[in-house]
């Protein structure tokens, strides 16, 4: 059963070593490819359309056991690790080697995100909020806001370590959108980290350049939980 779920994984590469996506935590990265969404900005534009070949099952698996007891945990990233219906399994499989799971996620499957928090599968989430409701379907070319937020509020009520992220593109999101976001965040409850990640020019699924518009920092409405920036 697990080396069919192996054998469908879209396993692209891996980064076999990170002290940096997963907060305290030694770590390799396994991508994903496939999404569900198209952000013009999305700087993966291969993994997003799955033109990556996968990795064979066997040296994943090879990878893995090599590595268990010298890395303390596995992130899932992608492309959206969440569009593959095997991932519970193999989480599973993960955790019978020790590891912690960090997700980095969309948020668009809250099913399959209740699944596995509620069989311990996921210590740790990075949660991309592409855009207030308003702007979610024109921003990510997908209409899920709905699940999106459902999968918010239930990070927010498990209790798992929980941080969220939005690429600003000024041309694509202003101040005020950014502030739409930090209502809702406060309306759910959340109390995590907030990053807001400037948008870098370079390959980008959109051809996307750099905005036009600027983006002021100061016009961002205080909230309880920490904000910070990145690349600004």
């Amino acid at each position: 059963m697990l080396q069919r779920a192996l054998n469908k994984l879209p396993i692209t590469s891996i980064t076999p070593f990170t002290f940096q996506d997963y907060p305290e935590h030694t770590a390799c990265i396994l991508w994903f490819s496939g999404c569900n969404m198209a952000c013009s900005y999305c700087h993966n534009p291969e993994l997003v359309k799955g033109e990556l070949a996968k990795l064979p099952a066997q040296q994943v698996v090879e990878f893995l056991e090599s590595r268990k007891g010298l890395l303390e945990g596995v992130v899932l990233s992608g492309g959206e690790c969440m569009m593959s219906t095997q991932l519970p399994e193999f989480a599973g499989y993960l955790k019978s080697l020790g590891y912690k799971i960090k997700v980095d996620t969309n948020g668009t499957n809250p099913d399959m995100l209740a699944q596995m928090l509620g069989a311990g599968l996921i210590d740790y989430v990075a949660l991309d909020f592409k855009a207030p409701a308003d702007l979610f379907s024109s921003i990510t070319g997908y209409d899920g806001y709905a699940s999106f937020d459902r999968s918010l509020a239930l990070l927010v009520a498990s209790g798992v370590g929980l941080e969220v992220r939005t690429t600003v593109h000024a041309d694509l999101l202003d101040e005020e959108d950014i502030n739409a976001i930090i209502r809702r965040l406060e309306d759910v409850g959340f109390k995590g980290a907030y990053y807001l990640q400037n948008f870098r020019p370079g390959k980008t699924l959109g051809n996307i350049g750099s905005p036009f518009a600027s983006f002021d920092l100061s016009r961002l409405s205080k909230s309880s939980f920490i904000l910070s920036t990145r690349n600004f």
